[in-house]
């Protein structure tokens, strides 16, 4: 299946693509994933990526858009995929919609995961990551606390924050989702292949829904 995920910046999108890698084998493609993927091929494309990603510039729609469609022409994803992260808006999405269509594909599954702004807010900001380079540990001050302040669980180790998980920019990213992003919900909606799942719930809550409706439809 060809699933895209939409939703705002902390719904978890990313933390539910990677278990649908994990159980149904299909690759998660992110723009960011396609782009380092490019770059480090060294395709003409990948190089102009690379040009903008060193000066620290944003990456043009035409280039995106174009490493998008290479990726989606590899082989590894001719038996499904899971799109986290494009399209991310009108122009990418109907690029998109007229390269499946040149090749007789399509979207199977757009999952719409909402979450209030409040509650992607907290999360943003709660989260706390382990120092220590091997450990991997992850905690939410607000959801998932550590048992001792600042202290990881696992190994000891003192938690960090992103820097940019701060309130000024979790709120001009949620800015953006809503200007950019968040009208492509109604751009695929006519196609029926829309559902809309709880992100607030827990995110076994949220995976075992979304789980429901791919198996829906592969029966």
């Amino acid at each position: 299946m060809n699933l895209l995920l939409l939703g705002p910046p902390g719904a978890g999108k990313g933390t539910q693509a990677k278990r649908l890698v994990a159980e149904y084998g299909w690759p998660q493609v992110s723009t960011g994933d396609m782009l380092r993927e490019a770059r480090a091929a060294g395709t003409p494309l990948g190089k102009q990526a690379a040009s903008y990603m060193d000066a620290g510039e944003l990456v043009p729609a035409s280039v995106v858009i174009g490493v998008a469609k290479e990726r989606l022409m590899g082989s590894d994803v001719a038996g499904g995929y899971v799109l986290d992260g494009f399209p991310r808006n009108r122009e990418q999405a109907e690029a998109l919609d007229e390269f499946l269509t040149e090749r007789a594909e399509s979207l199977d599954l757009v999952v719409n995961i909402r979450v209030d702004p409040d509650v992607i807010v907290k999360r943003i900001l709660g989260r706390r990551a382990c120092a220590a380079p091997d450990c991997g540990g992850d905690f939410n001050v607000y959801f998932n606390p550590p048992a001792a302040e600042e202290i990881c669980d696992d190994c000891g180790g003192g938690l960090v924050r992103r820097s940019d998980d701060n309130e000024e920019t979790i709120l001009n990213r949620l800015d953006v989702y809503r200007r950019e992003t968040e009208p492509l919900i109604e751009h695929y909606r006519p196609s029926g292949k829309v559902v809309d799942i709880d992100g607030a719930a827990e995110p076994d809550e949220v995976y075992g829904a979304i789980k429901a409706e791919i198996e829906k439809r592969r029966g």
